[in-house]
Parts: structure tokens; C-alpha cells; sequence
């Protein structure tokens, strides 16, 4: 599988490699990288995810306090 983009830059599409050599030796075709193919044609109907951020407390877990417990026996 090649990535190709029309020389005008209105179309890109992934196709086989006998194609890919097909269209671009007819001119009006050329190759790309499969990272411009992901992002502006796979990537483009994907929404950007929002991650949300959760607050941290500062209390300890049960392994710390109990760390902390069983290092003031000693």
C-alpha cells in the first residue's frame, strides 16, 4: 500500500503498490508520506479526546500509613 496525493493537493488516497506506480507515472499523482495520509484524511473525523485531570489529595494510602505505623514500633 502506497499513500498518493494529486498534484493539485485536493485528493489523497491509500492504494495498492500497482496502483500507486500506475497513477504516478500517468503524471498528476505523487507519493507521501503515510503520516500526511493519517492526519488529514483517517485522523480528520476523529475529536481530540479530552482527558481530564484528577486532583490529587494528600492523604497517604493504607501501605504508607502502614509503613509509617510499623516504622515508629521499631
Amino acid at each position: 500500500m502506497k499513500c498518493i496525493m494529486s498534484v493539485d493537493e485536493k485528493h489523497i488516497k491509500r492504494v495498492t503498490d500497482e496502483e500507486a506506480a500506475e497513477l504516478y507515472h500517468d503524471g498528476g499523482w505523487r507519493y507521501i508520506p503515510k503520516s500526511v495520509w493519517k492526519q488529514k484524511v483517517r485522523d480528520i473525523d476523529k475529536k481530540e479526546e479530552e482527558t481530564e485531570t484528577k486532583s490529587k489529595s494528600n492523604n497517604m494510602s493504607r501501605a504508607q500509613k502502614r509503613h509509617i505505623k510499623n516504622t515508629n514500633k521499631l
